[in-house]
């Protein structure tokens, strides 16, 4: 199936060069629920060539307020599976890898090794911190997003950048998702944002969230940055 207009709507962002270099490009998304599932659809939509989705978890009921892949008849079912076979129907031209694995220090830099970005779909500080590590060993750069009620945050860690740590300082520290809950829409923005530097740092265009965090607060219809370092 070629489809030769698939990305007729790119055209006026997205060059047919640039275009073509996305086509060889590979992205990791950890994670496939609430910020990972909208992250991996919009990286298959944008034309990237490979993208690589980990998550160890089934879907649960608790997961149908948001999680992009959830439904009511996949409930039981591995999140990164489900992710592969929705994802396939969007768009075949892209090799979608499935890996139903909890991503560790012992297999990260394996399962990642492949990947141009790192997108953070995760939803702990633990994890975040190692995803750093194993993007500053691979030395590609990690896009970080989080969510909670009506908030979100977005920040790019490039190899080396030790941005996750200044962020979470403990690493046991529950997120604000865990106190504020996620409604269906904070995901999407933020899985948005995070796109958009990945596509920038893909294309080494625009100006990137390096050493900043963007603050979204969608109560009082308001965004920040806040410089790091």
């Amino acid at each position: 199936m070629k489809l030769e207009h698939r990305y007729d709507k790119n055209k006026s962002l997205i060059s047919q060069e640039e275009q073509e270099i996305l086509a060889k490009k590979t992205v990791g998304v950890v994670g496939a629920g609430g910020l990972g599932g909208y992250l991996a659809e919009l990286v298959v939509r944008l034309g990237v060539g490979k993208v690589i989705v980990i998550d160890g978890d089934l879907f649960e009921e608790s997961n149908l307020n948001r999680q992009r892949f959830s439904n009511e008849d996949n409930l039981g079912e591995p999140k990164a599976t489900e992710a592969k076979r929705a994802l396939e129907r969007v768009n075949s031209q892209v090799e979608i890898v499935a890996f139903h694995d909890r991503i560790s220090i012992d297999n990260g830099e394996e399962l990642l090794k492949e990947a141009d970005l790192v997108l953070d779909g995760v939803d702990n500080a633990r994890t975040r911190l190692l995803l750093q590590e194993i993007c500053k060993q691979l030395e590609i750069p990690l896009v970080h997003g989080a969510i909670g009620g009506w908030y979100g945050q977005v920040s790019v860690v490039m190899p080396g950048d030790d941005t996750m740590s200044t962020i979470y300082s403990d690493p046991d520290v529950k997120g604000i998702e865990k106190e504020l809950g996620n409604p269906s829409f904070t995901p999407a923005l933020v899985a948005s944002y995070q796109v958009a530097e990945a596509l920038k740092l893909l294309l080494d265009r625009g100006e990137i969230l390096r050493k900043k965090i963007l603050y979204i607060d969608t109560l009082a219809n308001s965004t920040s940055i806040i410089e790091l370092e």
